[in-house]
């Protein structure tokens, strides 16, 4: 009965995605100016209202430095400019300890971050103390930056984060849905993942400690190589990351297995701004920043990260693309 649910809720999960998926790949792989009908996701909650009010509200949308974080940067800057503010984009900043600096400075208004990463690169908090939900992670991280004076936005639907991940006929081979559906099988299943993977909680330390599992092997790669060691049968599981291009690209060939335990820490990108710019800024501000996030579960995410990373768009044309195609802007 277990396995009967879990399908029907992955079903209905990937048949949600599928239309704002569609409607992604659709808008922006074309040069027809045709309006697309496609308003599913986060569409439902209508089109980004331009409201003169914020006309005389200045902001900067940073990011860090890879093409998810910029991404994520420009879909905050032109909802946010949909809105009615006069907006400006500072991209590629660096790593969060500079977007932080960033912030605290003025030098920028907000930017995206991983809840996990705040809870553990600002606030110390080791891996294994970070709430696997993404509701429990946002608010300890929310209360950690109100000391700070600063504020953090509801999560994303979808997380970034490790996870494990095989070919899709290894799965089928031994019936692998959930981590835990490795229970018995991994004894005879290769694991390759980072060098740090034997200490970290969402990674070897924590398949072992909390989900009970050997494997036949572990072996220290490079993170560039965890797609090319399960291709060429080196490995038999590899870590990947949840928003890889490569799940959107190739959904035929890999497949990742499902934190059934809510072992891995939640990857689930909350937007970080002063307090003080929230109350320049009106209620718009946190409002579309939370509306234009609706729509990104995580196969949308794989989607826009595979049109950067493999088709080479650029984060501006991605991001136009989904707020067009899910209904936020015309």
């Amino acid at each position: 009965m277990r396995i009967d649910k879990k399908r029907l809720r992955v079903l209905m999960m990937a048949l949600a995605a599928l239309a704002l998926t569609l409607g992604v790949a659709a808008c922006g792989s074309s040069d027809d100016d045709s309006t697309s009908s496609d308003t599913s996701g986060g569409g439902s909650a209508g089109a980004i209202e331009s409201n003169p009010a914020n006309a005389n509200v200045n902001l900067t949308i940073g990011s860090k430095n890879f093409p998810e974080q910029e991404i994520l940067g420009e879909i905050y800057a032109q909802a946010l400019q949909a809105a009615g503010y006069k907006v400006k984009s500072a991209l590629n900043l660096g790593s969060e300890t500079v977007a932080l600096k960033a912030v605290k400075s003025g030098q920028i208004s907000g930017y995206p971050e991983y809840a996990s990463t705040a809870l553990t690169s600002f606030f110390g908090k080791d891996p294994e103390q970070v709430p696997a939900s993404a509701e429990g992670a946002y608010k300890e991280a929310k209360v950690e930056f109100e000391k700070e004076g600063l504020t953090a936005f509801p999560p994303t639907p979808f997380a970034s984060a490790n996870a494990v991940g095989t070919l899709k006929t290894t799965a089928d081979k031994y019936d692998l849905e959930d981590i835990s559906d490795l229970e018995g099988v991994s004894e005879k299943l290769s694991l390759y993942g980072s060098p740090e993977c034997r200490q970290r909680i969402d990674c070897l330390a924590g398949l072992e400690e909390l989900y009970g599992l050997k494997f036949k092997s572990f072996t220290p790669v490079d993170i560039g190589l965890r797609y090319t060691v399960l291709e060429k049968g080196q490995a038999d599981l590899s870590i990947l990351f949840t928003t890889d291009p490569q799940l959107s690209a190739e959904s035929d060939k890999f497949v990742i297995l499902e934190d059934d335990e809510e072992v891995f820490p939640a990857g689930n990108v909350i937007f970080v701004t002063k307090k003080s710019t929230v109350e320049k800024a009106g209620p718009d501000y946190e409002d579309t920043i939370v509306q234009v996030q609706e729509g990104l579960d995580l196969k949308v995410m794989q989607e826009l990260d595979a049109r950067v990373e493999l088709e080479k768009q650029t984060p501006k044309e991605a991001a136009a693309a989904y707020l067009k195609s899910a209904g936020y802007t015309g």
